[in-house]
This record gives structure tokens, C-alpha cells and sequence, in this order.
């Protein structure tokens, strides 16, 4: 068989690919990832009794937004980390405007407390848990985002996980606002963050060899 005959003999039927398919099937994997996260908080940790009064709190709305805002843009980095050639940089650069924003407020609290209240307000009374417990309800999220992203054609393969990783590290996040009791800025600022990053790292490694073509 000729060259010819064989490209038009294998491109026969082709149907075009839809470009939004890898955008739905990641936030299929996430919406899932946050579903099966939500029985397993319930079951390991309980919803915060406090929840309807703690909802009534400004800061209730920041850390879930903070939280929420990481998850989108983790959900932009990881979706182009999935298409080879695709820009990242301004999703990545994007990335960076949520914790900016907890960290800028996490020192003007600092700074406007006295200082024999600042070790509370970064210590809490659950800083002991509170990364683990986001590691643990992130990791449904983070099995269905490397399933995803084994999908698609990442090239740059601990990028991918780890962008994999802080998107469930987020969702994970999410989910844990309906337990943590928390609200001070400079406790959110650092252990949450640190529990996004316990599934970043984990993403990074497990990319290298769950990602492999």
C-alpha cells in the first residue's frame, strides 16, 4: 500500500475531537472528587455544628473564597498542562493572586494585633490536623485529576501532577471549610496552604510515573 492510500485509509471516519472534552471531563473528575469528598468529611470529621453561625461571618466567605479561587485557577493550570503547546504562564501567574491576597491579609491582621495574639491567630486550636485532613479529603479529587490527566497528552509530566495535585489539594480545601472552625486570616494563610501543597507534592511525584505515556 502507498503512503497516500495509508493516510487516507486510516483518516477515513475521522471525526473531528471536540475541543471542550478535556475542560468537561475535568470538571466531571472534580465535581466527583468533591462529591466523594463530601461523605468522607462527614464520616471522619462531622460538619461543624456552628456552620449556620459561622456563615454569618465575613471571614467564613473569605476562606472559602480563597480556597474556591485556588481551585479555579489550579483547574486553568492543570486543563493547559493536559494540551501540549498550550500557554501556561498567565494561568500560572494567576495562580498566584489567591494566596497574595491571604497573605497581604494575613499581615495587616498580624500587624493590628497585639502582640501577645498573633501565635493564636496563626496556631489556632487545629493546626495540628488541619493539613492532614485537607491531605485526606483531597485525595478522591486527586485520583480522579490523574485519571483525567492521563487522558490527555501532558508533556511535562511533574507540572501536570502537581497542578493536578493543588487543584484536589483545593477541592479537598473546600470541602474541609464545612467542618474547620477557623477564621483567622494568618491560620488560613498557612495551613491550609500547607494542605494544598501536601497533594501538590504528592501530584508532582505520582505525575512522573502515573502521566508516562
Amino acid at each position: 500500500m502507498k503512503t497516500d492510500e495509508l493516510i487516507t485509509a486510516l483518516a477515513t471516519g475521522a471525526e473531528p475531537v471536540d475541543p471542550r472534552a478535556p475542560s468537561r471531563r475535568l470538571l466531571l473528575g472534580s465535581l466527583a472528587g468533591m462529591a466523594l469528598a463530601v461523605p468522607l468529611m462527614l464520616g471522619l470529621l462531622g460538619l461543624n455544628p456552628q456552620l449556620a453561625q459561622a456563615s454569618q461571618w465575613p471571614m467564613f466567605w473569605v476562606k472559602l473564597g480563597f480556597v474556591a479561587a485556588v481551585a479555579a485557577a489550579a483547574f486553568a493550570v492543570t486543563l493547559r498542562l493536559g494540551k501540549p503547546g498550550t500557554p501556561t504562564r498567565r494561568a500560572a501567574a494567576t495562580l498566584g493572586i489567591p494566596f497574595a491576597a491571604i497573605w497581604l491579609l494575613s499581615v495587616v491582621v498580624l500587624m493590628a494585633s497585639a502582640p501577645g495574639e498573633r501565635a493564636p491567630l496563626v496556631m489556632g486550636s487545629t493546626w495540628n490536623t488541619c493539613p492532614l485532613n485537607i491531605t485526606v479529603l483531597s485525595a478522591p479529587a486527586l485520583a480522579l485529576s490523574l485519571w483525567v490527566m492521563r487522558g490527555l497528552a501532558p508533556t511535562r509530566l511533574t507540572l501536570a501532577g502537581a497542578a493536578a495535585g493543588l487543584l484536589a489539594g483545593a477541592l479537598g480545601a473546600t470541602v474541609y471549610t464545612l467542618h474547620c472552625p477557623e477564621m483567622a486570616a494568618p491560620f488560613i494563610g498557612t495551613w491550609y496552604v500547607l494542605g494544598m501543597l501536601v497533594p501538590t507534592f504528592l501530584g508532582a511525584m505520582l505525575g512522573r510515573v502515573v502521566l508516562r505515556w
